[in-house]
């Protein structure tokens, strides 16, 4: 059989390159869950990059700025895992409704703070790792909703309208974030997040009832659900492996730790340097969410990945050889496009080979695996950049995905055979 759908005759139209748009269109539901994210998530980003340059200037530490991330990691690891059990539990719409109240609550805290003249970096923390929380408890609901309205053709489609949303608002974010401090100082950028926000209130407030289906209710499911959740994983090898794939490229060929070393002894640059750089794959990641429309034919999501994660591995470890800098972009911006056709097809396998009882719990491991797995990738790179080189960490470690996925794939060799047709979990 094979693994693309058969396609009608006649030249190939713009539809077909550039990103499907037909979730929007024929989802009014989402149309408006999509809308709403985008907006708040730039307006996140806003606010991220606000927190750590006041933090910075109440501390003059980097120190202390890294401890941004780490006040914003551990909740969200922790909570990841049991808002993905609430998401299974509870109504999915009220989840999130409530968690973006209370992220909207707490941009309303840092504006009103900021403007009262308060500065204490360890309210800008507890803020911080609240806003984890909140973002913890809202993404396994949202995520989880999604199946639910939409057929699961469009759900990759989807999954790249997502990929636009977060790559997109990462980049626009941090530079409308410096220019509005810049401009009018802390307590606007934080307004600004605030208001942000009521799209995101607006998308959740109008949609209908999202029970999960065949949940039961009690507190006794609640406690439990977790380990439910891991104990479904457990017997669910293709799912297993989407997690598995991913951790091969963002533990073992994960070179950011490294930029700021790669970028003055093998280009002579500076920090306008390190900035491309980090900049770079992002770049990448968002072309391949514009020109995704060709996704949806494809019918073999675990080759996809398989594919697409030997890609990035294959895009790193050339980096790695490269000593031009705008030959090293390129390929940095090409792991990034590899990185999007990844995700797209893990998400679009989590959403339709998952019953939806199950949906959120499996939502909270992506969560857990996304969030983690590049801080750990940040330590291996750069661990090894210290006891041996730059350039051996980061082409070693583009071979070792590349070979770790080549391995997987002949242990589970049922994943290369997964059809979106006949989802199997």
């Amino acid at each position: 059989m094979s693994p693309l759908p058969v396609e009608p005759q006649g030249p190939v139209t713009k539809r077909r390159i550039l990103a499907d748009l037909t979730p929007l269109r024929t989802s009014v539901d989402y149309r408006r869950l999509w809308v709403g994210n985008t907006i708040s998530w730039t307006g996140q980003a806003m606010t991220a990059l606000a927190v750590s340059l006041q933090v910075y200037d109440i501390t003059h530490s980097s120190f202390s700025v890294g401890l941004v991330g780490l006040f914003s990691l551990v909740p969200l690891v922790v909570f990841g895992l049991y808002g993905g059990a609430i998401a299974d539990t509870v109504d999915r719409r009220k989840l999130g409704l409530y968690s973006s109240i209370g992220s909207c609550g707490l941009s309303v805290a840092l504006a009103a703070v900021a403007f009262a003249g308060y500065h204490h970096v360890w309210f800008l923390y507890s803020v911080v790792a609240l806003q984890a929380v909140c973002g913890a408890l809202n993404s396994p609901a949202r995520s989880s909703m999604i199946p639910r309205l939409l057929p699961p053709e469009q759900l990759p489609a989807a999954n790249a309208l997502s990929s636009i949303t977060t790559t997109g608002g990462t980049m626009l974010g941090p530079m409308l974030g410096g220019l509005v401090v810049g401009l009018w100082g802390y307590q606007a950028a934080y307004t600004v997040d605030a208001v942000a926000f009521g799209a995101a209130l607006y998308a959740m407030w109008r949609l209908p009832v999202m029970r999960p289906e065949g949940a039961e209710e009690g507190v006794r499911r609640k406690r439990a659900s977790v380990l439910e959740g891991l104990r479904f994983l457990a017997t669910r090898p293709n799912l297993r492996m989407t997690f598995f794939t991913d951790m091969c490229a963002m533990v073992l060929a994960h070179p950011r730790a490294l930029f700021p070393a790669v970028a003055v002894v093998w280009f002579g640059g500076d920090a306008k340097s390190v900035g491309l750089l980090v900049a770079a794959p992002a770049v990448g990641a968002l072309l391949g969410s514009v020109f995704s429309g060709w996704l949806g034919r494809i019918r073999r999501h675990g080759l996809a990945i398989l594919l697409a994660v030997a890609g990035w591995g294959t895009a790193i470890a050339v980096f790695g050889l490269t000593r031009n800098l705008w030959l090293g972009l390129f390929f940095l911006a090409l792991a990034g496009c590899a990185d999007t056709i990844s995700m797209v097809f893990r998400s679009t396998m989590l959403q339709a080979a998952v019953p939806d009882e199950m949906r959120g719990r499996l939502q909270g491991v992506f969560i857990v695996v996304v969030a983690g797995g590049p801080r750990l990738g940040d330590f291996v790179a750069g661990s090894v950049g210290d006891l041996a080189s730059p350039g051996l960490a980061v082409v070693g470690g583009g071979v070792a995905c590349v070979v770790a996925v080549g391995l997987l794939a002949l242990k589970w060799r049922r994943f290369a055979r997964y059809d979106a047709r006949v989802p199997e979990a």
